[in-house]
């Protein structure tokens, strides 16, 4: 989740603990089956990526995750608190599309700082880390100095293990977060993947020199603000997210097979058909595996 101020129609702040598995009353599905909504123009949802989605914040949470599962979405369920990675873990284990990745919200780090070695203790378990990272936005400044701390032994930590993917935030922060990542997790030993990137483009430019990836959500698209910053990033790098619950699509909360309306919003701005840019994601997720694969040399 990122800083309320870029939309709207987003939550107050990132909660803290996932939300217990509810009735299907309000749960994020469009039928009383919990099955997915429909792709509109036709395109097919399986195989479709959303490398950032809360699925622990659904009121079911168990309903979210299997109704990722059944879309086909490959979709990277990021958790806010290390709490959280039990269960989140135990639900995704078992599912083809969904995976699991271990966070520690740099919201909620003036509160849960004390919970790193707990999120270090679960490491070993995942290839995937996130939500973690920086947030200078003026109600979470006051814990800058800790998030710095925090997200500098989270990147020294991935570093130590090798072959982990993170999901990084990064609002009003993406030049410290840059310098962090240059500092303590170089390209070899992980990849970042900045989550509803606003930096500049200068920033844009460096994190894509540092080899990270860029996940782009239909909000971004949306404005014409961000628009010229999403077009200008190496379309080799995007991956798509729709950072749901903390989004909307058609008035409810954005769920993985809406990602589709960022591979539409992706395939406006550069002149592809939607089938040929969902097949760029998946591509670039491909080769973003390939490149955090254990060496087998080393």
């Amino acid at each position: 989740m990122s800083a309320l101020n870029r939309a709207p129609h987003r939550a107050s702040r990132v909660t803290s603990e996932p939300s217990r598995d509810a009735s299907p009353n309000g749960s994020p599905h469009n039928s009383r089956d919990g099955s997915p909504a429909p792709v509109p123009d036709g395109t097919d949802a399986v195989g479709l990526v959303d490398f950032h989605c809360h699925l622990d914040l659904y009121e079911d949470h168990a309903a979210a995750v299997a109704a990722a599962e059944r879309a086909g979405v490959r979709t990277l369920a990021v958790t806010t608190t290390p709490r959280a990675w039990p269960r989140n873990h135990a639900l995704s284990s078992g599912t083809r599309h969904v995976r699991a990745a271990l966070g520690l919200h740099p919201q909620l780090v003036g509160e849960r700082a004390g919970e790193f070695p707990i999120w270090e203790g679960y490491l070993a378990e995942t290839r995937y880390v996130g939500e973690v990272g920086l947030d200078a936005g003026p109600r979470f400044y006051g814990s800058f100095g800790a998030q710095q701390a925090v997200f500098t032994r989270v990147l020294q930590a991935c570093a130590r293990h090798g072959g982990k993917i993170l999901t990084v935030h990064s609002v009003r922060a993406a030049a410290a977060v840059l310098d962090l990542i240059e500092a303590h997790l170089p390209p070899p030993r992980g990849r970042v993947v900045l989550h509803w990137f606003t930096g500049s483009k200068a920033d844009a430019r460096r994190a894509a020199d540092l080899g990270c990836y860029f996940s782009v959500n239909a909000a971004m698209l949306q404005t014409e603000r961000h628009r010229p910053l999403v077009a200008a990033l190496p379309i080799d790098r995007l991956l798509t997210e729709t950072d749901g619950p903390f989004t909307a699509t058609a008035g409810r909360p954005s769920r993985p097979e809406d990602v589709v309306h960022a591979v539409e919003g992706l395939a406006r701005l550069h002149s592809r058909s939607v089938r040929e840019m969902a097949g760029v994601v998946r591509t670039n997720l491909r080769t973003l595996l390939a490149e955090t694969e254990p060496d087998p040399e080393g």
